[in-house]
């Protein structure tokens, strides 16, 4: 018989190698705007939630200054911006103590309007580099472990020779990383540019943005962004920029504001101002309407579409769509203007006045895990986001905080 002799010095070496393939790590990052795959979901599994949110604790807290960035999370860091005295900052925390391991300020002028003012946009984080675009127009390429600036561009906030392609509550659109690209809602149909150098790729020329995002989706072989732009949802092929379709959608003041929402060939877009929503299929020459309705007005918030239900503030309370008919399965309590977001199943819910909920994704019901608890004071517009078992939230005058979740 053959004896394994296992030396004291590696036997914990060994145990710790075992207990690492036996209990999988289910942490993922949140490095942008609606987190890692653009959609508002997180997979990650392996976090606890109590009925009473009062019983998970805040893990630390900050100050940012004014604004709506939202957070994102990656490699053990946090980042967002805020404005205080008419400078913006580009926050960089770490994800655990909240220390704050650097800082990138400049001039740029707080506009309030309707609202707080400040920047909007949240920052994209790409490996060692984080993007950043203030309502101002200031884009920056800055190294995550320093705040070095790589690279930066300034767009022009001002009117361009005539009054239509005003942006009144200034660029508020997240950076897109696609592949070397990075990808801007500036201009009336986006602009590419090199992530590594800031280089232009193409650019659809000047207009008016509207305040959502731009979003990834393939048509056929072809990748294509789309995005809800002042006056329409406008989609494009990533590669050279050229305009595959147009759909017209006004607002009042074209507060085009949350992003589009696609599945297959499929498109929703919701806007609130009494608009309501519709779903497209693009699946043709020009884009086929499949149902139109009053029953979701998306705001402010983008929805997040899960196994056939489309999740969205219709105005002031949680509303459960159908997908492929546009009918609402349930509606939930009024929580105002809130966000929300779905992390293995689950929807976390963030309500104007800071209340936070976890709810089961179902469309047979709306069910809350407990009753909301409030954890900000102030408005709340920006979306949580959540990576490793804490849930990163902010409110319009700048405060930070991070709670645990984690079993």
């Amino acid at each position: 018989m053959t004896h394994l002799r296992v030396v004291p010095g590696w036997f914990s070496l060994l145990l710790l190698m075992l207990l690492s393939v036996a209990i999988p790590l289910h942490a993922e990052d949140w490095p942008q705007w609606r987190g890692p795959h653009r959609n508002g979901i997180s997979l990650e599994a392996g976090w606890a939630y109590s009925k009473r949110m009062s019983e998970h604790r805040v893990l630390w807290k900050s100050s940012v200054g004014k604004g709506m960035s939202s957070l994102a999370v990656a490699g053990g860091r946090v980042f967002t911006m805020g404005n205080m005295d008419d400078v913006d900052s580009v926050f960089c925390f770490d994800a655990e103590t909240g220390e704050v391991l650097w800082k990138h300020s400049y001039p740029c002028p707080l506009n309030p309007l309707a609202y707080e003012g400040g920047p909007s946009a949240t920052p994209a984080v790409d490996g060692q580099r984080v993007y950043t675009l203030s309502k101002s127009g200031h884009l920056f390429c800055l190294d995550t472990a320093t705040g070095k600036v790589l690279w930066s561009h300034k767009f022009d906030p001002a009117p361009r020779k005539e009054k239509d392609y005003r942006v009144d509550w200034g660029y508020a659109a997240s950076p897109l990383i696609l592949g070397e690209k990075l990808i801007l809602s500036v201009g009336w149909a986006g602009m590419a540019l090199n992530k590594a150098d800031g280089k232009p790729i193409w650019d659809n020329g000047p207009g008016r943005p509207g305040y959502s995002s731009p979003v990834p989706f393939m048509l056929g072989n072809r990748q294509c962004v789309a995005m809800l732009v002042a006056r329409g949802v406008v989609a494009v092929e990533a590669v050279g920029g050229k305009t595959l379709c147009t759909i017209p959608w006004r607002t009042t003041w074209d507060q085009n504001a949350p992003d589009v929402v696609i599945f297959g060939t499929k498109l929703f877009v919701s806007t609130g101002h009494g608009v309501g929503c519709a779903l497209f299929d693009l699946n043709a020459d020009l884009p086929k309407e499949v149902w139109r309705n009053k029953s979701m007005r998306n705001e402010l918030s983008s929805s997040v579409l899960w196994k056939g239900s489309v999740y969205g503030f219709d105005r002031d309370r949680l509303v459960c769509m159908d997908w492929e008919s546009g009918k609402i399965q349930w509606s939930g309590p009024e929580m105002g203007r809130g966000t929300v977001i779905l992390v293995n199943g689950r929807l976390i819910i963030l309500g104007e006045q800071g209340q936070l909920a976890i709810a089961e994704a179902t469309s047979e019901a709306y069910r809350p895990f407990g009753e909301p608890q409030t954890i900000l004071s102030g408005r709340c517009w920006a979306a949580p986001a959540f990576s490793g078992g804490r849930v990163f939230v902010r409110n319009a005058a700048g405060n930070v905080e991070c709670v645990d979740v984690r079993q």
